[in-house]
């Protein structure tokens, strides 16, 4: 599989793939639409551009945008974005122009739960059974549902612990150029920064009551 690494994804989305972002799998873009006929009419051409070079893009037509994700699966259930993805990704952004849409990279992403373990192979069988419907669905630390109903759950490795402790939290992979006003207007909201020495791939915050959460975004990573 011609795998691509995050910093050159990153290198091709500021010369050429403005319309995407790397998220926490994939590569993601959302483009306004004026209607749903002429998002329709798009999507099908994605679909048309997809089948030709035998890649699998995820879409979801929402209230007056497309969101696409790029990524391929590996033989082990892992999504991994290729060069055949980058690719892909360039003819979409063609096809939105000619059909008159407008990218919203922005507005691009995604969540994922994050749940602190001393021994993540105990219990992400019953992650993934509960989650996807087979305990198998792991793919190293992370639960993947094949068809992306749910957020995947990755397990963050930590010292054993008695609870109650938290345990859970949000990972939530944004678009870099938006994080720090997400950041800013959470803590507006109330919030607090916990810990910012990680920024800019994530900085974690909590809620009034301490309720964490990490920011996350692709830059600073391998």
């Amino acid at each position: 599989m011609d795998t691509v690494s995050t910093p050159d994804i990153l290198e091709a989305i500021a010369t050429g793939l403005q319309d995407w972002r790397k998220l926490a799998q994939p590569i993601a873009a959302r483009y306004r639409t004026p209607d749903p006929v002429r998002a329709a009419a798009f999507v099908a051409a994605v679909a048309q551009a997809a089948v030709t070079v035998g890649q699998d893009p995820e879409i979801r037509l929402g209230r007056g945008v497309v969101d696409l994700a790029l990524s391929t699966a590996g033989d082990k259930g892992g999504r991994w974005v290729t060069a055949q993805d980058i690719e892909l990704a360039r003819t979409i952004s063609k096809l939105a122009r000619e059909h008159g849409l407008t990218a919203l990279p922005g507005e691009v992403t995604q969540l994922e739960l994050a749940l602190d373990t001393a021994d993540d192979t105990a219990v992400s069988p019953f992650w993934s059974a509960l989650l996807t419907g087979a305990p198998d669905h792991v793919v190293g630390d992370t639960v993947l549902d094949p068809t992306n109903r749910v957020p995947s759950v990755w397990f963050q490795a930590t010292d054993a612990h008695p609870t109650p402790r938290q345990r859970w939290h949000v990972d939530l992979w944004l678009a870099p150029e938006v994080a720090d006003d997400r950041i800013a207007a959470a803590v507006a909201a109330g919030g607090t920064v916990v810990d910012a020495s990680e920024a800019p791939s994530f900085t974690v915050l909590a809620d009034p009551e301490g309720n964490k959460v990490c920011v996350c975004t692709a830059l600073d990573r391998d």
